[in-house]
């Protein structure tokens, strides 16, 4: 089977570097391709002997023409090193059908999320708060769901979209944003918050209010923060069904956007 018959031939229309080795591109996927917040792409590049192929969330909304993807090159992985050669005008594989279920909850009950992750990591929250924003603008949400986005980074230079998110924030009364550093002596003009995002975690739930029987944890990056942020959440009552995760690889192996 060729890779016409489940890919598009992608192509990036803009590339934007935010770090020696994290980059955004936008891409034209070539096709339909409706895929709901949260959801992932699966991108490939067909090498010399075979198809390299891995899954990547999707950071822009579903409103959006482009498709947008934010990256960290793993400089021993498969793939991206690959992708990271490609520029403006290059072509890349993309599945035609988007799979995922790391969807935002909204039939629970429970209305305020907490969103937390770790560079890359942000790009399923970036696609969830653009879209609300967009409904929200055109008087389909009303604001009922509340989102509390704890973004975690080594250096403020590895915050793709610390902005646009801070721009949102600031304009809307449903989304709290607080990025955070962990090594602020790399950083010295740095004024926010410090330490690691997880061992953030039950500061900032105390101070917004959010425990088990009113909130949903949302969990997206590095598996140690992921594995640390479950058992913080578990300890403030989230039960297994109100805990989401998406870990972006698996020790020793490659997994999802890597």
């Amino acid at each position: 089977m060729s890779p016409g018959d489940k890919h598009y031939h992608a192509t990036i229309i803009k590339r934007l570097d935010f770090a020696p080795e994290l980059w955004t591109i936008r891409v034209q996927a070539g096709g339909d391709f409706k895929f709901i917040p949260g959801q992932y792409a699966t991108l490939g590049v067909q090498g010399a002997e075979k198809r390299l192929e891995r899954p990547y969330s999707i950071v822009s909304s579903p409103y959006e023409n482009e498709i947008e993807f934010f990256f960290e090159l793993v400089p021993n992985g498969e793939l991206t090193p690959e992708i990271y050669k490609l520029q403006v005008g290059d072509e890349l594989l993309m599945r035609k059908v988007p799979k995922g279920r790391f969807t935002l909850d909204t039939k629970s009950g429970r209305r305020n999320h907490l969103l937390v992750c770790t560079v890359t990591g942000i790009a399923p929250f970036v696609s969830y708060v653009r879209t609300l924003y967009r409904d929200w603008k055109d008087g389909k949400f009303a604001g009922e769901q509340k989102m509390f986005l704890l973004n975690g980074a080594s250096r403020s230079w590895e915050f793709g979209y610390l902005d646009e998110l801070r721009r949102f924030a600031q304009e809307v009364s449903w989304l709290e944003y607080v990025p955070t550093i962990s090594r602020p002596w790399d950083d010295e003009k740095w004024t926010g918050e410090v330490g690691r995002v997880d061992d953030l975690i039950r500061k900032y739930a105390d101070m917004w209010g959010l425990d088990g029987s009113n909130s949903v944890g949302y969990l997206c990056g590095h598996p140690e923060m992921i594995e640390h942020g479950k058992g913080i959440l578990k300890r403030r009552g989230f039960r297994k069904e109100a805990i989401k995760e998406e870990i972006y690889w698996i020790p020793g192996k490659e997994a999802l956007a890597s």
